[in-house]
């Protein structure tokens, strides 16, 4: 069997800024099965990286977990045989920006894994770092570095929406569409407020106050909540206030599920998150709420229908009436 290994490691979020990476490279290997070298969470059976691009083979084929952290010469040989074991006919070296350093370390162990093949290895500076707009000063978008790693596979026209397609099965789509029937007949709003970095968190207490506000003038809307299962109270608590129907489904459903059941909603809400990202990939209007754990631009959707307040000082300085008046130009221009 041809067969090929991706390198790629990550949380949620990360995996749908590589999704035009990964759709280039189904493209460009169509015959070949694409096994992923990523971590897999101590807590769980599924790579972060599954949940995003699907367990089907439409994308991947599978993953070979990759202990993050380990310096064990046993554990690292063991890795390296399993690799060599495969016969790959190339590794495409898809990790985040990373020191010179790292990558040659990285560069030297694949080696010795037995691939005399590597594509998208960033080995110059200028491959290793996101760009600065020169106009602008914006930072490059991390998806867009991805994809200049890798362009001896090609050209991605990034204003397809078919490059950032999860595709999701039927199935998939079937289940998180019937979880939100009774969302279905009205307009509904999706939002994340969870997540486990407080920097990113802008706290319970804005949302109750920003959904308190927005009762005043879409009442009769439907909420989504979606997100882990550690989300599920706080989320509770929310709905509990708001006079439109409500499905609470954090830890309910699956990132992809997720997905399918944000798809039709008429606007999302959340933080620097995972579902800000895969609701940008379905195509629905955002606002992403964003501090000071990162430059901006450099991890916002990339999307037409996208709105971010990104403020350096920090998430908890997003006023309430500032994200208010955002949701409310977005539905209006809908309209």
């Amino acid at each position: 069997m041809k067969r090929i290994v991706v390198y790629r490691l990550g949380s949620i979020g990360d995996t749908v800024i590589a999704l035009p990476s990964f759709n280039l490279i189904r493209s460009s290997y169509p015959e070949h099965e694409i096994l992923v070298l990523t971590n897999v969470p101590v807590s769980g059976n599924t790579a972060p990286l599954l949940s995003v691009l699907g367990e089907d083979g439409q994308l991947v084929d599978g993953v070979i977990e990759y202990p993050v952290g380990s310096r064990s010469v046993r554990v690292l040989w063991n890795l390296a045989m399993q690799l060599r074991s495969l016969k790959a006919e190339a590794l495409i070296y898809l990790m985040p920006s990373r020191p010179a350093l790292s990558v040659w370390r990285d560069w030297l162990f694949l080696k010795f894994a037995g691939f005399d093949y590597i594509v998208g290895l960033p080995y110059t500076n200028k491959l290793r770092q996101n760009l600065i707009d020169s106009k602008t000063q914006e930072v490059e978008r991390e998806a867009f570095r991805l994809i200049r790693c890798l362009s001896k596979l090609g050209d991605v026209d990034i204003d397809n929406p078919s490059v950032w397609d999860p595709c999701l099965s039927l199935s998939e789509r079937e289940l998180g569409q019937a979880f939100i029937k009774e969302l279905i007949k009205v307009p509904y709003f999706s939002i994340n407020m969870g997540g486990k970095d407080p920097m990113k968190d802008w706290g319970l207490c804005n949302w109750q106050a920003l959904f308190f506000a927005l009762q005043k003038k879409y009442r009769n809307f439907g909420l989504l909540v979606v997100g882990a299962t550690s989300d599920f109270e706080n989320a509770q608590q929310l709905l509990d206030r708001w006079a439109g129907p409500t499905v609470n489904a954090c830890g309910k459903l699956s990132p992809r599920q997720s997905a399918a059941a944000m798809e039709k909603s008429i606007l999302f809400i959340g933080h620097d998150s995972g579902p800000l990202h895969l609701a940008a990939a379905m195509g629905v209007p955002h606002i992403g709420l964003f501090g000071s754990h990162n430059l901006p631009n450099m991890w916002h959707p990339y999307s037409k229908v996208s709105e971010i307040i990104h403020n350096m000082q920090g998430v908890l300085d997003i006023s309430v009436p500032e994200v208010v008046a955002k949701i409310e130009w977005a539905i209006e221009s809908k309209s």
